[in-house]
């Protein structure tokens, strides 16, 4: 009986339902931080200034009022909340070695996180549909994508990531967390929060599949598919010295739905089979993850897109 009561007190003592989270820098690096943050800072102002840039050149600049321009502009302002939401706890730990963050400030991190890569996810599907049309039905371009199709197929991007994410958060709530809590990087990943729960995860783990299947297990065949059909109507239509031309306007979209989903993938792999490894390579990958798409984005579009190319040099040298 007395063995029972001492074990109840220490299972009372070591679980909180309002923890304080741990987040981690770069394991093994920590004198280094300082130094670290320097690239950190260079990538994410690259991200919001070229972000920022290309939204700013597609407001203002009639000529690009276009589709194509339009889905261009929304996985901007993605990449730009994705880089925000991280931004913070990232630098904080590098140059603070701040590294205490709370439950509800975590998960609000989440949601924005989430909400923001499931947006990029249906982004790049909205892209590649665009493409589709443009280069197997472009006599039709104009009365399939119209304004009011483009809002139709924008707004329920939102609420599909938002309805999809609420799910994972409420049922963090009724979780009892162990009182070391550090988690594995330096934001709040949803997979890596429920890990440290003392309590039934079940529950949160098969919502967080569900979602995945409802993402990334179903915009990534709709890409696919889509470029299987490109691919079929180029070869059987246009003659060989078009059929480079008509690939080429298919790079920038091919290069971001690389960047976003090989890090991804990689991430995927690492946290379910990796633990192995070292936690610095885990980390790592981690930052490629959220860092690589925001980054990468705005300069494969500038140098491969010669209307945003233009666009962006009449900007920044008007003479």
């Amino acid at each position: 009986m007395l063995q029972n009561q001492d074990t109840m007190e220490i299972l009372s003592n070591s679980t909180s339902k309002f923890p304080t989270f741990l987040l981690t820098g770069i394991p093994g690096l920590e004198s280094s931080h300082a130094w670290i943050s320097i690239p950190f800072c260079c990538f994410y102002a690259i991200a919001l200034s070229g972000n920022s840039m290309i939204l700013f050149v597609i407001t203002i600049q009639q000529s690009l009022h276009e589709p194509m321009y339009y889905f261009l502009s929304m996985l901007s302002a993605t990449d730009v909340g994705l880089t925000v939401s991280t931004l913070s706890t990232t630098l904080g730990i590098l140059w603070f070695d701040a590294c205490e963050i709370s439950l509800y400030s975590c998960i609000v991190q989440m949601f924005f996180l989430h909400v923001f890569t499931f947006m990029e996810s249906g982004v790049l599907v909205a892209m590649a549909f665009d493409n589709y049309v443009a280069i197997c039905d472009p006599l039709r371009y104009t009365t399939i994508l119209t304004n009011s199709r483009i809002i139709q197929m924008g707004v329920p991007m939102i609420t599909h990531a938002t309805v999809l994410i609420l799910p994972l958060l409420l049922l963090l709530k009724p979780l009892y967390f162990c009182r070391m809590n550090a988690l594995s990087y330096s934001y709040c990943y949803h997979p890596d929060v429920i890990q440290l729960a003392c309590s039934d995860i079940r529950a949160n783990s098969i919502c967080g599949l569900i979602d995945l299947i409802l993402t990334t297990g179903m915009d990534t065949p709709c890409i696919v598919l889509s470029y299987i059909l490109i691919i079929h109507s180029v070869l059987r239509i246009a003659p060989p010295e078009e059929q480079h031309k008509v690939f080429s306007t298919c790079v920038s979209h091919v290069g971001a739905v690389a960047i976003f989903y090989l890090p991804m993938l990689g991430l995927s792999l690492v946290y379910r089979y990796g633990w192995s490894a070292p936690r610095v390579v885990r980390s790592v990958m981690a930052n490629v993850y959220l860092l690589l798409p925001p980054v990468l984005n705005p300069i494969i579009y500038s140098v491969e897109t010669r209307q945003i190319h233009k666009a962006v040099l009449s900007l920044l040298l008007p003479k």
